[in-house]
């Protein structure tokens, strides 16, 4: 807790320099922003520094590109991108921010949470001055300006990824602020989508269909990289911490270990992708590259840190053989993108289709109640996992497979289908024990089993209140 106060009050100082300084407007890359301020002691650093620049300048042409205008006004279009969504916050959002908050540090940054003049919430990220990134350098070259300036540029070389990898599952970038207050101090700073940690342990007490979505929006945005605009990108650093979760959605957050270039190579021994657990044999191209090993390494990643954890647990029986092939081709490398994408989408068109099943179970034990949905404060009934973790709340292909889960479970008498559903189409159904309370509720339905002779919840024992 002390760390974080004393990041946070960093952080603060940090921002009010932008207050005290006249906004440069939304931060560009040009050659003021880019050069070489000064001149670092080391020569190593000075080394350092110059191929981060080169890199960056790669990028940069790659934006200027997308500015430029065809003879009729069009802007000229890098081939398979989207262009980017206008960003609107600049230096003056910046120093405007209230209720500045912590979020998280890494090896390199700073994340900070703020809300603007209109209420929304940003994260704001910047190079974290006390970072172990910056400590080592100055460890090594005895220079803190250089230091912050080698880190500065890997933020600068995400803030240009995100606006080249237009993408869904990349975060969105709604402005950045360049600030030079002195002639060798450059501060950048990136406002961008606010989200939450990507937590496994959460995600594996989330139903199977939550869990499934992360994997399914994963292999989507491999499937991107490794045809993106700067060709097949790599995530070097593949880690769940590098993403996070926006509005239930999975976003990349970090790039700045991203790369676009293969492994050279002159044979095939020099192409072994080693993981702590397997290594893979990949080919040595002519042209002098292991060919598809970027590909390669994040879907085995990808196989690793989030199909293992996520897919199996709590399946529905009849997806499994589809799932256990998945696993098994992703774990041995035998799908790449194109066939672990395929794959997947098979698994969502089945899984929203019913999976063909023939539910037994007969809606005529079932009494329905139109216009009302079931009082759940009452309700003791549980089950796991479920999207209620106070309930038994769950999704369902259709009322008779609801039925079908009710008849099931002894001490289920009730189930309600409404208006929600979740983000496949599937009904969201909540089931619940006896001696429950109905409330007029429009467009919704509730079944309520019918008096056996082992039972006495019969409709006319459910009051109406």
């Amino acid at each position: 807790m002390k760390g974080h106060i004393i990041f946070l009050g960093a952080a603060l100082l940090f921002i009010g320099i932008f207050v005290k300084l006249s906004p440069q407007g939304k931060g560009s890359y040009n050659d003021k922003y880019l050069s070489l301020l000064g001149s670092p002691h080391s020569p190593d650093l000075r080394k350092e520094i110059a191929q981060r620049h080169r890199d960056l300048m790669i990028f940069h042409k790659m934006l200027l590109g997308r500015q430029r205008t065809d003879p009729e006004g069009e802007p000229l279009r890098i081939l398979g991108a989207e262009p980017p969504p206008r960003e609107t916050l600049t230096c003056q959002d910046l120093s405007d921010l209230s209720a500045i908050d912590y979020i998280g540090s890494g090896f390199t940054k700073l994340v900070l949470r703020g809300t603007l003049l209109n209420g929304e919430a940003i994260a704001i990220k910047t190079v974290h001055g006390e970072g172990n990134d910056v400590k080592n350098c100055v460890k090594a070259y005895g220079d803190r300006v250089g230091c912050h300036r080698l880190a500065t540029y890997k933020l600068q070389k995400e803030i240009a990824l995100m606006q080249i990898l237009r993408h869904p599952g990349v975060t969105q970038l709604h402005g950045q602020c360049y600030v030079n207050s002195e002639p060798a101090d450059l501060r950048v700073t990136a406002m961008l989508d606010l989200g939450s940690p990507l937590e496994m342990i959460q995600l594996l007490q989330a139903p199977w269909e939550e869990r499934f979505k992360v994997c399914l929006e994963l292999v989507r945005l491999l499937h991107y990289l490794a045809h993106s605009p700067l060709g097949s990108v790599a995530l070097l650093d593949f880690q769940p911490r590098q993403f996070i979760l926006v509005e239930g959605n999975l976003k990349l957050t970090d790039l700045d270990d991203a790369t676009n270039e293969e492994i050279s190579c002159r044979q095939d021994a020099d192409c072994a992708l080693t993981f702590p657990a397997r290594s893979f044999a990949v080919a040595c191209s002519t042209g002098g590259t292991c060919m598809g090993a970027n590909e390669k390494r994040n879907l085995y990643n990808a196989y690793r840190f989030f199909f293992t954890y996520l897919l199996p647990h709590a399946s529905p029986p009849a997806l499994r053989p589809l799932l256990q092939d998945i696993m098994n081709a992703t774990g041995d490398l035998r799908f790449g993108i194109h066939e672990t994408l395929k794959a997947f989408e098979d698994v969502l068109s089945y899984y929203k289709s019913g999976m063909n099943q023939s539910w037994t179970q007969d809606l005529r034990e079932y009494s329905a109640q139109k216009g009302f949905r079931i009082n759940e404060t009452t309700n003791d009934f549980r089950c796991w996992p479920s999207y209620n973790h106070q309930g038994c709340l769950l999704s369902m292909h259709s009322a008779t497979e609801a039925a079908q889960f009710c008849s099931s479970h002894p001490r289920c008498w009730n189930f309600m289908i409404g208006q929600q559903r979740t983000w496949t189409g599937r009904y969201l159904v909540s089931f619940t024990s006896g001696g429950a309370r109905l409330i007029p509720e429009e467009n919704s339905f509730v079944y309520v089993k019918q008096s056996s002779d082992n039972g006495s919840h019969d409709v006319q024992n459910i009051q109406k209140g």
